[in-house]
């Protein structure tokens, strides 16, 4: 049976994380980051960084950087994202060993 909302952790421009409940379907999922959702996988763990695929283009805030294996700033992202954590077919609910992760990785607001 599937959820009918997952825990993840809300990440917005000039704000400490914090994790949140949201319901599980795409309009959350798009309401959440104001716009149209792209899920990128830059983790080792089994969770997803979802964004507004345009947010760049929109000209919404930079927020967070991204860094290789190596430390090296490789992308900033643009307005708010959160990271979910993945099941086999879909996002999941962030278990709190990875909300605790992230959120030290996130905890620093970018600001340029």
């Amino acid at each position: 049976m599937k959820k009918s909302t997952i825990t993840v952790l809300l990440i917005e421009p000039l704000k400490a994380p914090r994790a949140v409940e949201i319901p599980a379907e795409l309009s959350a999922y798009q309401n959440a980051v104001g716009g149209t959702v792209e899920a990128i996988y830059p983790f080792e763990d089994a969770a997803a960084l979802i964004c507004c695929d345009e947010g760049k283009l929109l000209g919404m805030p930079l927020n967070r950087p991204l860094f290789d294996e190596d430390g090296r700033l490789y992308d900033v992202i643009a307005g708010t994202f959160f990271i979910a954590g993945l099941s086999e077919d879909d996002f999941a609910s962030l278990p709190p060993e990875l909300i605790e992760k992230y959120t030290a990785m996130f905890g620093s607001i970018l600001i340029l």
